[in-house]
């Protein structure tokens, strides 16, 4: 199974792997384009999302970081540096701990280690299958996604997103739900051994800041920022910004 991507920027320049949020595609990241200017910018559709394919469940983190291996494999990219938000963070200390030779650097933006309550996942993905369609929770997802000033301010984005969110399959949402009920990868943070730049969004209800700090805390030599004002999907709300930390951290 080959993940869908797509690749902008010199094709000398360093690579730069970008995994997106929980149901979205990565079209989440048209605002890091800009980054491709002096990087090679690799944008993919987790399994399940997006145009990738949608296996049947259940889904492992490993499974979508495996995931990103055969997807390096068949671009012919030996090494690279990833950037993951929310369940692409996850994928992203998945990769680097159990397959650090092919990562050269990490940016991990508003994601867990460990995400419980696992019966909250369990009840998202039960209400997605009944349903058969993510719009059944999607406006109460996309409610944390931006700060709430920025949000009114912005209607047609919010839309947007909303839309990319309910286009999302509801089983491989769903089974991307399952991964995260299941995962806990507190243990493997010690393990990672790219320099890793952590960001947060200090009005992040999705995965709160203390998730970011305990992550930047266990990985050796983790740096933690934090952009304010933000929410979940830091990278979209505040472009400018995290664009700047991502390029300084990779330089």
């Amino acid at each position: 199974m080959l993940l869908f991507s797509e690749t902008t920027g010199p094709e000398a320049a360093p690579v730069l792997l970008m995994g997106s949020s929980l149901g979205t595609s990565m079209d989440m990241w048209d605002s890091q384009l800009a980054l491709a200017e002096r990087l090679r910018i690799v944008r993919f559709d987790h399994r399940g999302h997006g145009r990738s394919p949608v296996p049947r469940g259940p889904y492992e983190i490993a499974d979508l970081g495996r995931d990103v291996i055969e997807l390096m494999d068949a671009l012919e990219i030996e090494r690279a540096s990833y950037c993951g938000l929310s369940i692409g963070g996850m994928v992203g200390i998945w990769l680097g701990a159990n397959a650090p030779e092919r990562i050269e650097r990490l940016v991990l933006v508003c994601t867990s280690a460990h995400l419980p309550p696992a019966e909250g996942w369990a009840e998202r993905a039960a209400k997605v299958r009944a349903a058969g369609t993510v719009g059944v929770v999607a406006d109460a997802v996309v409610a944390r996604w931006l700060t709430p000033a920025y949000a009114e301010e912005h209607p047609e984005l919010v839309a947007e997103l909303r839309a990319m969110l309910v286009a999302t399959d509801p089983e491989g949402y769903a089974s991307a739900c399952g991964a995260i009920e299941r995962m806990d990868l507190r243990d493997q943070l010690g393990r990672i051994a790219a320099p890793t730049l952590v960001i947060s969004g200090s009005g992040d209800e999705a995965t709160p800041p203390e998730h970011q700090e305990l992550i930047a805390a266990s990985i050796p030599g983790g740096r933690l920022e934090t952009v304010d004002p933000a929410a979940h999907l830091a990278a979209v709300e505040r472009p400018a910004r995290v664009n700047e930390l991502i390029a300084n951290h990779l330089a």
